[in-house]
C-alpha cells in the first residue's frame, strides 16, 4: 500500500486525528480491539438518530430494523463466504460460544471426547471443556510446541478418534500470531464425523476467510477486532444449526438464525458492523461485494506484512529480548509477544504510554494455558505489539527508538 493510500486509510479513523495541541495515541493494540472506522460510526449514528425500534412491528422504523438485521447478515455472509441464514449475532464471541456449547449438549455423552488446544484463547476452550464436564466426557488437548510456538499436529490421528465428537481450534493466536493449519485439523475431524469449531476472532482482521471452503461447522468472530463496535458473530452451518436445541423463550422464533439470538439485539452495533464491512469493501476492487472484500483484505494483509517484516527483524536483534514468535516459513499475523529479562510486562507498557503516547498491551491475553507452559506469568505475562492497517512504518520506527531508549534507561538504573 502506497504512502498516500495509508494516509487516506488513516483519515477514516477519527481516533487517529490530531485535536488542537493534543497528539493522537499510537495504537499498537489491534489484537485487543481496533479503532472504529468513520463508516461504522456513521452507520450507528444514522440508526440512532433516524429512529430506533424493535423488530417485527408494522411501523416504518421497526420494518427498517428488520431490514437492518437482514443486511447485516448479508454483509457478514459476503465477508466470510457463508449463507446469510447461517449468521447469528450476540453480545460477544465468549457469550455466543457458551450458548452454542449449551445447545450442543444432546450431541455429547459420557463416552465421548472433546478436543481443544493449549494455544487458544480460553473463549475457545472453556465453553467446550464446560460442556464436556457437564456431560461426563473426556477432554484432550492438542499440545503446544514450546520451541516453535505452533501446535503439534503430528499426533492428530491419536488425538482425534472415533470417540471425538467436537474439535475446537483457533485459526490464529492472539499472542504469537501463529496461523494454524486448520484445514489439516478439519480434515481429520471430518474423518470421524466430529463437529469443528473455529475461533476466527484474531484471524478475520488480517486474513481473507472462506467459511464454505474451510468446511468447518461453527466459526466465531467479533466486529470490534475489525474496525467496528463490540458485537459477536457466530456462523453455523445450516445443517447443524437446524438441529441445535437452543435455550430460548418459548414464544421466540424457532427458525435459524433467529433462535440463537435470545432477547433484543444490539441493533445500533449491527448498523456499525455494516459500516465496518463497508470500510473494508472500499479498500478493494471487483464486480461484487464479496470480490471487493477479498481484494480489500488482501491489501490490508500486504500492508501489514511490510510492517511485520521490519518489526520482526528488529525484535529478533534486541539483546536479551525473548520473542515468542514462530520462525520464518510459518504463516503469522502481525502480532508480536515478547519479554525482557527481569522486567515486568506492565512496566514496559506503562513506560511507552507515558513517554511515547503508545498503546501497547501486556498480560496473558486469556491464552492462559500457553502462558503457563511458557512460564511468563511471573513477569506479568507478555508485552504485545499488534499491528493494524492504519499503522505506519514511521510508527514502527518510533517504537524501535522507544524500546532502545527504554532498555538504555533500565541499564543505567
Amino acid at each position: 500500500m502506497s504512502h498516500l493510500a495509508v494516509v487516506k486509510l488513516r483519515a477514516a479513523f477519527p481516533a487517529l486525528r490530531e485535536s488542537g495541541d493534543k497528539k493522537p495515541f499510537i495504537y499498537f493494540d489491534g489484537p485487543g480491539g481496533t479503532q472504529m472506522a468513520q463508516q461504522s460510526i456513521d452507520g450507528m449514528m444514522a440508526y440512532i438518530t433516524g429512529g430506533m425500534a424493535n423488530l417485527h412491528g408494522a411501523f416504518p422504523t421497526s420494518v427498517s430494523t428488520d431490514n437492518l438485521l437482514l443486511e447485516g447478515r448479508k454483509a457478514v455472509a459476503d465477508l466470510l463466504h457463508c449463507a446469510p441464514e447461517e449468521v447469528a449475532f450476540g453480545q460477544n464471541m465468549t457469550t455466543l460460544a457458551f450458548s452454542v456449547a449449551r445447545s450442543l449438549g444432546s450431541f455429547i455423552s459420557s463416552d465421548d471426547e472433546v478436543v481443544v488446544t493449549e494455544m487458544d484463547h480460553r473463549a475457545n476452550v472453556d465453553p467446550w471443556v464446560t460442556l464436556a464436564k457437564d456431560k461426563g466426557a473426556t477432554v484432550r488437548f492438542i499440545e503446544l510446541n514450546t520451541d516453535t510456538y505452533t501446535l503439534n499436529l503430528d499426533k492428530l490421528d491419536e488425538l482425534i478418534t472415533e470417540k471425538t465428537k467436537l474439535v475446537a481450534v483457533g485459526m490464529s493466536s492472539n499472542v504469537t500470531g501463529t496461523v494454524t493449519d486448520v484445514k489439516r485439523v478439519i480434515a481429520r475431524a471430518k474423518e470421524v464425523n466430529a463437529i469443528v469449531v473455529l475461533d476466527a476472532v484474531h484471524a478475520v482482521p488480517h486474513l481473507p476467510i472462506d467459511f464454505q471452503e474451510l468446511g468447518c461447522d461453527i466459526l466465531f468472530c467479533s466486529t470490534y477486532k475489525f474496525f467496528g463496535p463490540h458485537i459477536g458473530i457466530a456462523v453455523i452451518a445450516a445443517s447443524l444449526f437446524e438441529k441445535l436445541q437452543v435455550y430460548k423463550l418459548a414464544p421466540a422464533p424457532q427458525q435459524i438464525p433467529d433462535k440463537l439470538e435470545t432477547g433484543t439485539q444490539n441493533h445500533e452495533a449491527i448498523a456499525g458492523l455494516i459500516g465496518a464491512i463497508t470500510f473494508i469493501e472500499q479498500l478493494g476492487e471487483g464486480d461484487s461485494r464479496r470480490a471487493r472484500l477479498k481484494s480489500g483484505m488482501q491489501r490490508i494483509e500486504e500492508h501489514e506484512q511490510e510492517l511485520t517484516a521490519r518489526m520482526d527483524s528488529f525484535l529478533r536483534q534486541v539483546p536479551g529480548l525473548k520473542l515468542y514468535r514462530a520462525a520464518e516459513g510459518t504463516y503469522k499475523t502481525p502480532t508480536f509477544a515478547f519479554t525482557l529479562p527481569g522486567i515486568k510486562a506492565r512496566e514496559v507498557s506503562s513506560w511507552f504510554a507515558e513517554h511515547y503516547n503508545m498503546c501497547i498491551a501486556d498480560g496473558h491475553f486469556y491464552a492462559s494455558t500457553m502462558a503457563d507452559k511458557l512460564g511468563v506469568n511471573p513477569m506479568g505475562g507478555w508485552v504485545r505489539i499488534g499491528l493494524a492497517p492504519y499503522n505506519t512504518m514511521e510508527e514502527v520506527e518510533l517504537f524501535e527508538q522507544g524500546l532502545q531508549e527504554f532498555i538504555r534507561t533500565r541499564v543505567r538504573q
